[in-house]
């Protein structure tokens, strides 16, 4: 088959009608299991688009698909892409993945109902999802990329490198030189970006990295806790910690607070995101403002934009993090 196939071509191909094939594309369910994985693998193998005209006229929706809605962070990606596509006199329809949740049931879903584009936030996106929604000509842009995108992959996200290297830069210029850190899951590419930063502010200031002071933990607040408990009982504890996020830094004033630890006088911390919750702890936080709301509104836009040109190339945005100086830093001992 030639590269512009037909949906007759892959019925013919596949032993099925092309009725069959379409039920497939509109992620109907009266299809046997093993019929669409031969239909699908058809799609994917010959890299079938539909055509324009072929499409049915999509609903004033944009969706949004989530590993999680538990964490504050999913509620500023929500509130920015609502905020977009109201603007564009759309709605949006969430939804959230779980362990216990067929992971590509959310496809059918999205595919079944129809919609103006997708906005994903997932762990991973896999070549047949991929393929699957392009084949439908369904646009979509990746927010935040858990890891290194494909360059056929439209993605947003923010200067990660650069919000760690300011947080640790901080923390060096008001006098710590001995300085932990609390990273994300290392698997996720956010995480491993703002550690280098960490890296290369301390290296750029001829302090030494101490194996000890560097802890990975899950961006949520019993991680920070639990990592941060960890660094404070050490025979050398840190006098300040970067935390990767404003999560992990809550969880890391609760363990300041069971060490009998003031912040800012006995420890600094940093914290990054600059959730909403960060100017209302006790200390306010210090942090590395990440433009989640942004982010999002600025994926809305992207996928609006490929909706009308879906052969245009597939950018790589990224947002500028910014260090917003709190009361939870201070010089060491101060």
């Amino acid at each position: 088959m030639r590269n512009q196939v037909t949906i007759a071509q892959i019925a013919e191909a596949g032993g099925v009608s092309p009725a069959t094939v379409s039920k497939v594309l509109n992620g109907r369910h009266d299809v046997s299991a093993a019929t669409r994985a031969r239909v699908q693998a058809l799609i994917l193998e010959h890299d079938y688009r539909r055509r324009p005209s072929a499409a049915p006229a999509a609903p004033p929706i944009v969706d949004l698909v989530f590993d999680e809605l538990e964490s504050p962070w999913a509620v500023e990606i929500v509130r920015g892409a609502v905020a977009a596509a109201q603007e564009a006199g759309l709605s949006t329809a969430l939804t959230s993945l779980s362990e216990a949740q067929e992971r590509h049931a959310w496809f059918d879903h999205i595919t079944s109902r129809g919609t103006r584009g997708v906005i994903l936030l997932l762990s991973r996106l896999s070549k047949r999802q991929k393929a699957e929604l392009r084949s439908r000509r369904l646009p979509f842009v990746v927010v935040d990329p858990r890891g290194q995108p494909d360059p056929d992959v439209p993605t947003v996200g923010a200067t990660n490198w650069a919000g760690g290297l300011s947080a640790t830069r901080h923390l060096i210029e008001l006098g710590h030189q001995r300085i932990g850190v609390i990273g994300g899951r290392p698997n996720l590419l956010c995480s491993r970006a703002r550690m280098d930063g960490y890296r290369s502010a301390m290296e750029a200031a001829g302090l030494v990295v101490d194996p000890e002071l560097v802890r990975w933990g899950d961006f949520h607040v019993d991680g920070g806790f639990k990592q941060a408990s960890a660094l404070l009982e050490l025979a050398q504890p840190p006098t300040a910690i970067f935390c990767g996020s404003d999560l992990h830094a809550l969880g890391a004033l609760e363990a300041a607070r069971l060490h009998h630890l003031r912040v800012p006088a006995d420890l600094s911390l940093v914290g990054f995101d600059d959730l909403p919750l960060s100017r209302w702890t006790s200390p306010p936080l210090t942090t590395v403002r990440q433009p989640l709301a942004e982010m999002a509104a600025t994926a809305v836009r992207l996928v609006l934009a490929r909706e009308q040109d879906d052969q245009q190339p597939s950018p790589s945005v990224e947002l500028a993090t910014s260090l917003v100086v709190r009361e939870s830093t201070a010089p060491p001992g101060h």
